[in-house]
């Protein structure tokens, strides 16, 4: 009995081993508030030969958002890039997936996060020879310092502050091939250092967007973990020509900045009964649903004359503006599942099926 209990727990694990990574879902947790938009900061200095970007992202722990700073790393094999990490829509909520290091970039939600990652690929720098080669255009380079550099300059055509993919106000973007073979080719995490970071970055409390509204003070840094070391680089409200430009495609704050509820038509199944049933469904759902939005809006109107009349401050605008949105998307998510339950419930028998118990 023993040695078939060994056996047994051999080949399981054998099974595990065999799977590759990227197999163990990539799913950390899953929020149903939407991240904020990226904020706008400068890159600090590339400190050394080496180093490569990671760029900053919204992550989620102790019920709130935080800022992890984008920052410069070394990567953990010659000939490695660094693939980032992203949030994406799956019918009911926002999926984390972690960023990992591998001999090609993969997916990465379509969000344009600048400085070389602009929705696709890795713009920032190549591998050649064992060096790696710094594209100055989209980095801070010292070329005094550092001589593998080259000059390309970047087509973004996709120049949205928008931090996920899919759903209501997401990026419209889906894994090619090649993504999807790097996500599934051998690749690492992040490594001891990029770890430290995050945990540095949950822990201190001015990363939360609770408390800094989507602004970190501290954006991005020299080196992982070194928030107080002289280059880190705050949040800014203006615009960064040389890493992203200005946001043209944002999620939407206010439900007044939605386009109309539509009004699906009745499907044509051949049952004039269902098919009228279904129609006065749905005109009550957009009846109701217009309702809701109406109603958010006018609190949301309300608020903003609050503000008004009490001269609140800049900081404390924001905030509200930020609440809104979140309510705003999450009022988004609840109608679009509401009008799936719908379509789900009306869809047309297929014709030449059998009743329950087998009769035709």
């Amino acid at each position: 009995m023993r040695t078939k209990t060994v056996i047994r727990w051999v080949l399981f694990a054998l099974i595990v081993l065999a799977i590759p990574a990227s197999a163990f879902a990539q799913v950390r947790i899953s929020v149903v508030i939407a991240p904020p938009l990226l904020p706008v900061y400068e890159q600090p200095l590339c400190p050394g030969d080496g180093y490569i970007w990671t760029p900053g992202y919204w992550a989620w722990g102790d019920d709130d958002y935080y800022w992890v700073p984008g920052t410069w790393v070394l990567a953990p094999e010659v000939g490695f890039y660094w693939t980032p990490p992203y949030w994406g829509w799956d019918g009911g909520a926002f999926i984390f997936y972690d960023g990992y290091w591998g001999p090609e970039v993969g997916f990465y939600g379509g969000v344009v996060y600048g400085f070389g990652y602009f929705g696709r690929g890795y713009e920032g720098g190549r591998w050649d020879n064992g060096r790696f080669f710094y594209n100055t255009t989209v980095n801070n380079v010292d070329t005094t310092v550092i001589r593998n550099v080259y000059n390309t300059r970047v087509n973004i055509t996709n120049n949205t502050r928008v931090s996920y993919n899919g759903g209501n106000g997401g990026i419209n973007e889906r894994p090619t091939p090649q993504e999807e073979a790097a996500a599934r080719a051998r690749h690492v995490g992040p490594v001891p250092a990029q770890v430290q970071h995050i945990q540095a970055a949950r822990g201190n409390t001015q990363l939360r967007v609770s408390a800094n509204h989507g602004n970190p003070p501290v954006a991005a840094t020299p080196r992982p973990g070194a928030f107080n070391e002289r280059g880190v680089a705050p949040a800014r409200g203006g615009n960064n020509p040389s890493s992203r430009t200005e946001n043209t495609s944002r999620a939407p704050i206010h439900p007044s900045e939605l386009p109309p509820v539509e009004r699906h038509a009745a499907p044509n199944t051949g049952n004039p009964k269902l098919d009228q049933k279904y129609q006065q469904q749905q005109q009550k759902l957009s009846t109701k649903q217009d309702q809701e939005r109406q109603r958010l809006q006018q609190k949301q109107d309300q608020q903003h004359q609050q503000l008004t009349n009490q001269r609140a401050n800049d900081a404390r605008k924001q905030q509200v503006e930020q609440q809104h949105q979140q309510q705003t998307q999450q009022l988004m998510q609840k109608h679009t599942q509401q009008q799936q339950q719908l379509e789900q419930r009306q869809a047309p028998r297929p014709s030449g099926g059998s009743k329950p118990g087998g009769r035709p």
